[in-house]
């Protein structure tokens, strides 16, 4: 008996191994197909993004314009920090949102966009209000900002563009996260969480590596003009002279990544104007060069769109703000 009972209970431990590896197995396989899944749904939200990529990479770079030399690095690894920062609030509330208001992802999108476009039109109005102004009076902001101005307090100049840098990302980051989001919708919750967190890294990452080669270029020049190679000192030369023209461009194509991408939110949350968009775009294909204007049109579209939010915005905040100043004055009185 005590020998028949033995095997029977050998029999059981292999039968229970048995499973045991079977689930381990299938488990493992299972795990597989899971992580072939996020792989998948990673590079597609990837793809999604990239536009918006382009958009926050030009809008950040132009962020530090102005910041001396030895500091710009310093700023750029304090806003990515900020951005790392967005994103943790940001990828938690987008889940909490999606899971208990759906609906209301959608319009707090629109409200981020046409922030975008205000801070877009804000720029342009000081720009073509002060900067006569400012030419007149003999100042050159691009020598305040670099700090060769003694009353300038660079330790709260640095603070302001780093707070600037942030929130507009706080932006961007939340399109990306949205964009990112309507991708695995469907998707188990521990994937979601796995494709969120790793294209929030992933474009953290990407940004702010870039915009640190950016702003540095000017410095990988001068140490190639030093080099013993009349080619490589040609090429540093060439980048030395190159990198104001690119970090001008980069400020000017931030301004208008502003419009583009709030423009682009504002549309979406429109239906009908997004399909009116999307046609003319399709339209566009029989005119010259078609291909091209399928591109650029709805692009141009959501510019203008940007534009006019942004100006409507403005002209909102600095009417509340004189009705501000007014009843001041009043109360003072």
């Amino acid at each position: 008996m005590a020998g028949a009972s033995l095997l029977t209970l050998l029999d059981d431990i292999a039968t229970i191994l048995d499973d045991v590896a079977l689930m381990t197995k299938v488990a493992a396989k299972k795990s597989v197909a899971m992580a072939d899944d996020v792989s998948v749904m990673t590079k597609v939200a990837a793809q999604k993004t990239a536009g918006v990529l382009g958009d926050d990479l030009a809008l950040n770079a132009q962020q530090v314009a102005g910041v001396r030399a030895e500091r710009e690095i310093p700023v750029v690894w304090a806003v990515a920090k900020g951005s790392l920062l967005n994103k943790a609030i940001l990828v938690p509330l987008a889940l909490l949102i999606s899971a208990l208001a759906p609906w209301a992802v959608t319009p707090l999108l629109m409200v981020g966009g046409a922030f975008l476009c205000f801070e877009g039109c804000e720029k342009l109005a000081h720009h073509f209000m002060h900067g006569a102004t400012d030419e007149a009076d003999g100042h050159d902001n691009t020598a305040i900002l670099a700090g060769s101005e003694p009353t300038t307090d660079m330790a709260a100049f640095e603070r302001d563009k780093v707070k600037g840098a942030v929130r507009t990302d706080f932006i961007l980051s939340a399109e990306i996260i949205a964009i990112t989001l309507g991708t695995v919708a469907a998707a188990p919750f521990i994937q979601q969480v796995t494709v969120l967190s790793g294209i929030a890294v992933l474009m953290t990452v990407g940004v702010y590596g870039l915009v640190a080669g950016i702003v540095k270029l000017d410095d990988l020049g001068l140490w190639l003009t030093r080099q013993s190679s009349t080619l490589v000192q040609g090429l540093g030369r060439g980048i030395v002279g190159a990198a104001p023209w690119l970090m001008k461009g980069l400020s000017v194509a931030g301004t208008a990544a502003m419009f583009l991408v709030g423009g682009g939110i504002l549309a979406h949350g429109v239906p009908w104007l997004h399909h009116h968009i999307e046609a003319a775009g399709t339209a566009a294909l029989q005119w010259p060069v078609g291909a091209l204007w399928q591109v650029l049109l709805p692009n141009v579209l959501n510019a203008v769109l940007g534009v006019l939010a942004g100006a409507v915005v403005l002209v909102v905040v600095l009417w509340g703000q004189r009705l501000r100043s007014t009843d001041h004055r009043g109360t003072k009185a």
